[in-house]
């Protein structure tokens, strides 16, 4: 199924009406395409809250599961004209298998990311819909969430650039790097949403997607109190991403 790395025998390729599914057969035995509507789960009684942005994030819970399940929605002027169609170009180039292809390799790689369960695109004629379903991680909440709060210790700020500076590594250039989409739990940081996130050379790219973090972080704590977000907190951030793990893959593919 891809054209770019290899995936393990435990994914898998399922046709459905009008599109088709990529899944880890591991992780979704019995996974329909019920699966991707939020009637669905809401049927079951397992919808748990979500999450609302350019478009909604539903979060599911049930006895054995805790997913996100997340509708592609367009931004900007254009999707005042089609808030949610994508240009057809082919079942690769699809924004939900492209997301779950990068995301499953960089959970096999040992980055901190959800572990990718299924994607899904719906063609008509020559446009597509898409969905995309991940683990829900066990975080207390976004940096967004964290930072609203109280303020974060000069430890976590240094890990959150660890973190950055592992993905960098593997030649991560995340598309949209902000604070909604660094997670934090008691004792890790992860990085969530690879929509047309790329695996690049190391270049200036890395410096942009620090500069973009940057420019969010003072958007979300404007109005907030002083200790929210400091030069000091920054730069705390910035010795932990200049200090990498010892170890790491480069990237490849």
């Amino acid at each position: 199924m891809s054209g770019r790395w290899p995936l393990g025998s435990e994914v898998k390729h399922g046709v459905i009406e009008g599109g088709a599914m990529l899944y880890d057969a591991s992780r979704a035995r019995n996974l329909t395409a019920a699966w991707f509507d939020a009637h669905y789960w809401s049927s079951r009684g397992e919808l748990d809250g979500a999450a609302h942005g350019r478009g909604t994030t539903h979060f599911v819970r049930s006895r054995d599961r805790r997913l996100v399940l997340r509708h592609y929605h367009r931004g900007g002027i254009v999707s005042r004209l089609s808030p949610d169609r994508y240009i057809w170009r082919s079942e690769e180039q699809t924004r939900p298998f492209e997301e779950w292809s990068i995301t499953y390799r960089l959970h096999r790689a040992g980055l901190p990311v959800p572990a990718p369960i299924a994607a899904r695109y719906v063609r008509t004629g020559r446009t597509y819909r898409g969905d995309i379903i991940t683990e829900r991680l066990p975080t207390v909440g976004s940096l967004t969430e964290c930072l609203a709060l109280g303020a974060l210790s000069i430890v976590t700020w240094i890990s959150i650039g660890r973190c950055i500076r592992r993905f960098h590594d593997f030649g991560v250039c995340h598309a949209d790097l902000n604070a909604h989409n660094v997670l934090l739990s008691e004792d890790t940081v992860y990085l969530v949403d690879f929509d047309r996130c790329q695996l690049r050379r190391a270049g200036l790219w890395r410096d942009a997607n620090l500069v973009r973090l940057r420019r969010s972080l003072e958007k979300i704590t404007y109005g907030l109190p002083a200790d929210r977000f400091s030069e000091a907190d920054w730069h705390g951030l910035l010795d932990g991403y200049r200090q990498p793990p010892a170890s790491r893959e480069p990237p490849g593919g």
